[in-house]
């Protein structure tokens, strides 16, 4: 038995690492070639309306007839769950949410608290074939059928985003470059950023005074068009492809492959993917290997959908009080941490239960709803204070779920937080009970030992797999069980972390710490203090100078080791001041936490959601990632701290980016990102994190990785315009947050695989650009580390070539640029390289690409980077502006760039491939606007 116990604890193991990388927790999956569960969940912000859960299905259905015709009848949407929110009436037509959830769903539907922001995009943390986080629609674009004028049809529009979301592929366009020179020709020329190669269309300028706006050709700068030129497309084309740039065009019907994909254009596909097409990438996936073509002109079934309606949030409490809980303090700290969680985390209206075990289960409270403060003070007075005994987590579950059940009439939908220390032999025995419960199990690890087959109940389930390291003082156990909040989206009550600081104090230090409290939150504010040994001296200063001393903050009997203060109503703006001393004869380590609740129910809190994955890239680094918003905005210029924790290891503490280099995707989204290359071998790391700002902004930035919008079309040679998009004013697209902090907390297990400490190459460089500046070639990028993106690389090896796929084949064998005296700078610095034009053989139309390669002192190399572009071109003629000649037989031909006196270099970034001829209509062009 003990043999196979190890086996299955090994699998366990094994199979909960390998589906972390999911870290979201998505359920959908391919049953032969539909995929099965995809959910749908509308937000609760959302006011009741039938028609979006009627569009939702029409725009599915439509979408699963698309995706098959456009993957080659390969796959389609077989079923989908729809989530209502509990704030929509009740209908006989809505069943229970299983484990389903509104913060784990596949497709959110929400405003977007921004006026015109409509776009639907596609969160997508991670690189290439990594799969996104969610997609979001607006209820406004499901709603108003207008907007197909501005996106497509929606089903189109779907098969774009799941293609992001699923198959980590990116977009064939550039808002940022939308023009670029292109070499794939006899003479170069200015292309538009599209794919695949042969798009008829023509570059378009609207001249715009308040909301009238007269279009017009665009001019030639000497470089490329003017700023502000757009490239308006045939709305019928001869090409079939590429749902990832031209969604719309009813003639686009397949993905770009190897065959019609180009690697010159500035997009994100070809950055990401390291100038693949989006075929292939998808050609790669587990999808496709998993399935094959349907020998049929239409999907085997229609899609059928499932309405779920969201219920009050039932948890149950189910906490180890075995013989081990009495070592480290832990049977004490479990009971100021369940304290905080009862007291100030979770959500009034929510239902709780209280179970213990040890080798049997007790009831220490029923099912019970918490309507005031009562009802929490009650719940806190049945919290264990004793530890004995062996472990039995089953019998613990199983008196879990039927408190529920007995005033539930069912588990479905319900939640159990399970917190344990210990192995034991048994877990197996209740595997299918929590299969077929229909709840989900929040499961956290304490301490070095606890059961290496613990998270299979999340993995299970689909709840949180938290892990708290021991410590002196309770903080680190609740800040971890403050990150059980609702799933639900509801906003308005959730518990927000303003703060948690343990700090070792010697004997008369001092620990003053600064909580800021911004304007969107405020309200259920508490903070408290927390000590190893005996009662520091310690006073709280709110904004306006008031001092709350130590006979304000209460003191429970049964946790005489930790001081609270809650603040009434709504707590002042502005910095909260704590100073501390230690009164007590040694050092001793001491905590301070805060948290607090949004304080307007229709404005977003800024919030900070935390996550660490195993990335799906070379050597399988682990990435610690951070977004930082205020609703669906991005929130830039924090300072974000990450610290990783292990039982026996050191702390580490990183520094996360959002400059779009390294294991950042892309600069300014939000999403501050760093490798984590510290592993200390085999088991769980926790993750704190903490974003904070001094007079921080939040930006107002169009989502990346979205469908493209139809700027017009040209149609029988007329150019009909869609109105422009709006230009926010600088006070819509700032917004003044003043000073804020907040802390998120994850856990990641991991398998090292029996080396302890992976040794890691420098990161590819993803940001190389090259300038032209007095004939010489300047070449910038951020400067990699020795270990991915930590520390400093050894050297640097760049080369050229003028053709950029042997470069990206052929590097080594590509020309060498001397740069034996480049010094690698600390990663995330500045890198400048410059290289005299001598060195090479220039004439006309003279293109040379250029790649690098950083290499550490171990002489491991990192990947081949993006792919710059430089281009010396002398034109034929002065410079004019681009007219159409009277002729009223259109020919389509190349616009050859034209023009200027004096040799002009353009000098492009390639980081996509795309090619697209312009057309050049003969005759005046007549203009529309669509309405």
């Amino acid at each position: 038995r003990e043999q196979v116990m190890g086996v299955f604890r090994s699998l366990i193991f094994l199979l909960s690492f390998q589906l972390l990388y999911v870290a979201k927790g998505s359920t959908v999956w391919l049953n032969k070639n539909g995929y099965e569960d995809l959910v749908v969940a509308i937000n609760p912000q959302v006011p009741e309306d039938a028609n979006i859960i009627l569009n939702v299905m029409n725009m599915i259905k439509n979408a699963s007839n698309n995706l098959f015709e456009m993957t080659k009848h390969r796959f389609f949407f077989k079923s989908v769950k729809i989530i209502i929110p509990k704030t929509w009436k009740k209908n006989i037509n809505y069943s229970r949410l299983k484990t389903e959830s509104y913060d784990k769903a596949d497709v959110i539907i929400a405003d977007p608290y921004i006026k015109h922001g409509d776009d639907p995009y596609t969160l997508q943390y991670g690189g290439c074939k990594e799969k996104g986080r969610y997609i979001h629609f607006t209820p406004n674009f499901l709603l108003n059928d207008k907007l197909a004028n501005v996106y497509g049809e929606k089903g189109r529009v779907f098969v774009h985003e799941w293609a992001h979301y699923r198959w980590g592929v990116f977009d064939e366009y550039s808002s940022d470059m939308p023009f670029y020179v292109s070499r794939n020709s006899k003479a170069a020329s200015v292309e538009a950023t599209s794919c695949p190669a042969g798009v008829a269309g023509i570059p378009v300028f609207q001249d715009c005074s308040g909301d009238k706006c007269e279009p017009r050709s665009c001019r030639y700068d000497g470089q490329l068009y003017e700023k502000g030129c757009m490239f308006i497309p045939d709305i019928r084309q001869n090409i079939p492809c590429s749902v990832m740039y031209l969604q719309y065009i009813l003639s686009v019907v397949e993905f770009c492959d190897k065959n019609t994909h180009n690697s010159e254009a500035p997009n994100m596909q070809n950055k990401m993917c390291n100038h693949k097409s989006t075929w292939e990438v998808i050609m790669e996936s587990d999808d496709f290997r998993n399935s094959a073509v349907v020998n049929a002109s239409a999907p085997p079934s229609e899609t059928t959908f499932r309405l779920l309606q969201t219920q009050d949030r039932a948890v149950a409490l189910v906490l180890d009080v075995s013989g081990s809980m009495s070592m480290h303090n832990r049977i004490r700290h479990l009971h100021s941490a369940a304290e905080a969680f009862l007291l100030h985390i979770i959500e009034i209206g929510s239902w709780v239960a209280i179970v213990t075990f040890d080798s049997d289960a007790s009831e220490k409270a029923p099912l019970q709803q918490i309507t005031d403060d009562a009802a929490r003070q009650k719940l806190v007075q049945c919290l264990p204070i004793i530890a004995s005994g062996k472990t039995n987590i089953c019998a613990g579950i199983r008196k879990g779920l039927k408190l529920i059940a007995d005033k539930m009439n069912t588990t479905y939908g319900s939640e159990i937080v399970l917190l344990t220390d210990g192995e034991d032999s048994g877990i197996a025995t209740c595997l299918d009970l929590v299969k077929q419960s229909g709840a989900k199990i929040h499961t956290i690890a304490l301490g070095p030992l606890a059961a290496k087959e613990l998270e299979e109940f999340s993995t299970l389930t689909g709840g949180l797999k938290l892990y708290a390291v021991d410590g002196a003082v309770h903080n680190k156990l609740t800040m971890t069980l403050s990150a059980i909040t609702s799933g639900s989206g509801d906003i308005s009550e959730q518990s927000i972390q303003l703060e948690s600081k343990e700090l070792l104090v010697q004997h008369s230090g001092w620990m003053n710490t600064t909580v800021p409290v911004d304007k969107t939150v405020g309200n259920d504010t508490f903070f408290s203090v927390a000590w190893s040994l005996s009662q520091p001296f310690f006073f709280l200063r709110d904004p306006k100078g008031k001092e709350h001393g130590s006979s304000d903050f209460t003191i429970d009997n049964s946790n005489p080791n930790t001081a609270r203060l809650s603040i009434s109503g709504t707590a002042e703006v502005g910095d909260w001041q704590f100073c501390i001393k230690n009164l007590h004869t040694a050092t001793q380590a001491i905590s301070v936490t805060a948290t607090s609740r949004p304080a307007y129910s229709d404005v977003p809190p800024v919030s900070i959601a935390a996550h660490m994955n195993r990335a799906n890239r070379a050597f399988n680094p682990v990435v610690v990632y951070a977004e930082v918003s205020q609703g669906f905005l991005p929130v830039l210029g924090a300072t974000v701290i990450a610290t990783i924790e292990k039982d026996g290891a050191a702390a580490v503490t990183l520094e996360l980016l959002d400059n779009g280099a390294g294991a950042d995707t892309m600069k300014n989204d939000g999403i501050y990102s760093r490798y984590f290359t510290s592993l200390q071998g085999t088991g769980r790391y926790s993750l704190k994190v903490n974003a904070h700002g001094r007079n921080t902004t939040t930006r107002l930035s169009l989502k990346q990785n979205r469908a493209l919008s139809i700027l017009g079309y040209r149609e029988n040679g007329k150019i009909y315009m869609n109105a422009p998009r709006p230009k926010f004013a600088d006070k819509e697209i700032k917004v003044k947050l003043g000073s804020f902090s907040r802390i998120s907390t994850s856990s990641l297990v991991v398998n090292t695989g029996g080396d302890s400490a992976p040794i890691y190459p420098p990161c590819k460089v993803t940001d190389l650009h090259a300038r032209i500046e007095n004939k010489t070639i300047v070449l910038s990028w951020t400067a990699p580390g020795g270990d991915l993106d930590n520390g400093k690389a050894d050297h640097y090896i760049i080369k050229s070539s003028e053709n950029l796929l042997d470069l990206r084949n052929h590097f080594d064998h590509a020309t060498s640029v001397n740069s034996s005296n480049l010094i690698p700078k600390e990663a995330g610095r500045e890198e400048s390289f410059k290289i005299k034009l001598e060195n090479f053989i220039i004439k006309n139309d003279t293109v040379i690409y250029f790649a690098i390669r950083a290499v550490d002192d171990t002489n491991l190399i990192s990947e081949v980077s993006n792919i710059a572009q430089t281009t010396w071109f002398v034109p034929p003629k002065a410079s004019v502006p681009l007219e159409y000649d009277g002729n009223n037989e259109g020919a389509d031909s190349i616009v050859i760039v034209a023009i200027v006196a004096v040799c002009v270099i353009v000098v492009c970034t390639i980081v996509s491939s795309t090619l697209c001829v312009l057309q050049k209509r003969k005759g005046r062009v007549d203009f529309e606007t669509m309405q």
